[in-house]
């Protein structure tokens, strides 16, 4: 594969990227679906029309971070003050 490739129709289930770099690459109707990611950098990426049903995120910096036009950090340091004024989750 030459280093500018390109995959359509291809199906790639169980493949292994490691210590790659993709700066710049981009991704259409494309099904991540019980994907596993560690240790990525998305700093600067943009998703459209993400279906984000059952996604766990831990252990991130979500500095910046919007999702329907919200900051997703302040939504959760909100929320984290309410949770400790009222006692109650």
């Amino acid at each position: 594969m030459s280093e500018n490739g390109m995959f359509e129709h291809r199906q790639m289930d169980g493949t292994l990227f490691r210590d790659c770099a993709m700066a710049g690459a981009g991704f259409d109707d494309v099904n991540l679906a019980d994907a596993v990611f560690s240790d990525v950098n998305l700093q600067g990426v943009k998703f459209s029309n993400v279906n984000m049903k059952g996604v766990v995120i831990d252990d991130a910096n979500i500095e910046g971070l919007t999702i329907f036009g919200y900051d997703v950090q302040a939504l959760i340091k909100a929320e984290m003050l309410r949770e400790n004024r009222t006692g109650m989750p």
